[in-house]
């Protein structure tokens, strides 16, 4: 198992949620963050005073799929987020040793 965390722009979510329910990902976990990258932030006018905004608005969004569903996953999420502009988002892959339903008790591929 892996687990999937793509950093995206918020106004993609919605097509980043169809794309991966489209392949058969059932779940997945959005957590609203702030950070930058290559874009260092970026300057704002509020009330006629300028200021700089540093951290910018986005969203992680997490999935834990099986091994072998990856790339799939990986390239969901990368053709629905890429606008070809700066700040597009990241996508990293982690290794899952274990998974659990508390619910249930199932374990690993059938806790997904």
């Amino acid at each position: 198992m892996k687990l999937v965390i793509a950093i995206i722009k918020p106004f993609k979510l919605d097509e980043v949620r169809d794309a991966l329910t489209t392949i058969g990902v059932n779940g997945l976990t959005v957590t609203e963050v702030k950070g930058y990258g290559r874009q260092k932030g970026h300057t704002e006018i509020y009330r006629g005073a300028e200021y700089t905004v540093n951290f910018l608005p986005k969203l992680k969004v997490e999935v834990v799929v099986p091994a072998d569903s990856v790339q799939q996953v990986v390239d969901a999420i990368q053709n629905t987020t890429r606008t070809g502009q700066i700040g597009d988002g990241k996508i990293f892959v982690l290794p899952v040793d274990q998974a659990i339903r508390i619910r249930t008790g199932e374990k690993d591929a059938e806790a997904l």
